[in-house]
């Protein structure tokens, strides 16, 4: 049975909510999961939750916690038991096939290319966050926090991871690989964006669907979004912004629109939490997969809650199960002969 090595100690309400939600994904999923950090705070919960012998649910000791205003890099060389490192270490060794990783992003990220170590062929690993789109499913949004300046060959890379998550993990036939950008037009954008564009148009590896812009994300007309690490996580927390916002825009409008305004409210308030806020929840989802190291790393918000951690547990066995590691182990392989055959051709030629 696979593992999913949980770091217990991450994010802002560990370990308390960070055991609940462990227990919840044994509970409800049956997946074996290791809770990783401090014995003497996790057992008690465990305890009053009358889980402490259930044979799905272990705890692996780690005596340190990286926390969030630390280098990720440093801390997690200096603190070789903090959690999330001892995490990694369990997907390391095949101990686990997986790790969830709430809190630091950086330090999952650490955790992901200095513990677990890289798929051979992938200069730069990347981030992949589901974002709700207007056909009722999710645009992959890759990269949205890892790289911050990647060159052409790592986004084309990322158009490789992004679109075999999308058809492993979500089934979809043939998913629709679109580049972020300014226009639709070839020639806009960085020079950076423009070489990407000209060799994702060159490679057979992934259907490449052209330029997207910003308006396309929520449409759905991509399913998977390619961009660097910096600007794809402006557009994250601005969509998280934008979200907020638009909640708060209408409660102040139920509150100042009197009684009618306030009946009515209630009326569709069912549907709503149902529909639009279920879509939106970042806990429904559970986290953002980091993609293109040898092993499975989900990483959570810093504020989650059992809910999305029991989620991300999900995902993680979904990874996992659909083999993905390994896929794209073989298909990054594939498209890095075929660009430097496509290299060597151009250069015969020049």
């Amino acid at each position: 049975m696979i593992q999913i090595a949980i770091d217990a100690m991450g994010g802002d309400f560990a370990p308390e909510e960070i055991v609940l939600g462990g227990i919840q994904a044994a509970r409800e999923f049956h997946i074996s999961v290791v809770l990783v950090g401090d014995k003497e705070q996790i057992e008690p919960i465990l305890r009053r939750e009358n889980a402490e012998h259930d044979p799905l649910i272990s705890v692996h000791h780690a005596s340190q916690v990286i926390e969030m205003d630390e280098h990720p890099g440093l801390a997690f060389r200096k603190k070789k038991d903090a959690s999330v490192s001892v995490a990694a270490s369990l997907v390391r060794s095949g101990e686990c096939g997986a790790m969830v990783a709430p809190g630091s992003t950086g330090a999952a990220v650490a955790a992901g290319l200095l513990g677990i170590g890289r798929i051979p062929g992938i200069e730069r690993p990347a981030i992949l966050t589901p974002i709700p789109n207007m056909k009722g499913g999710h645009t992959f949004l890759i990269d949205s926090g890892a790289s911050a300046q990647p060159n052409s060959e790592n986004l084309v890379q990322n158009a490789l991871l992004g679109y075999w998550y999308a058809r492993l993990v979500h089934h979809i036939q043939e998913p629709r690989v679109g580049l972020l950008n300014i226009g639709e037009e070839s020639i806009k954008g960085s020079p950076v964006a423009a070489e990407t564009f000209a060799k994702l148009s060159r490679q057979k590896a992934v259907p490449f669907a052209g330029n997207a812009e910003g308006r396309d994300i929520p449409s759905g007309k991509f399913d998977v979004i390619v961009t660097d690490g910096f600007t794809g996580n402006v557009v994250l927390k601005f969509a998280e912004g934008l979200s907020t916002f638009f909640m708060q825009l209408v409660k102040d409008s139920i509150s100042e629109g009197g009684l009618v305004a306030k009946l009515g409210a209630l009326a569709v308030h069912p549907a709503l939490k149902r529909g639009m806020m279920k879509k939106i929840d970042y806990a429904e989802y559970g986290g953002a997969p980091l993609l293109g190291i040898r092993g499975g790393l989900v990483i959570c918000h810093g504020a989650s809650r059992a809910k999305a951690i029991k989620n991300a547990v999900g995902l993680a066995e979904r990874i996992c199960n659909e083999r993905v590691c390994e896929v794209i182990a073989a298909a990054v392989g594939d498209i890095n002969t075929e660009t430097l055959e496509q290299k060597m051709q151009i250069d015969a030629e020049g």
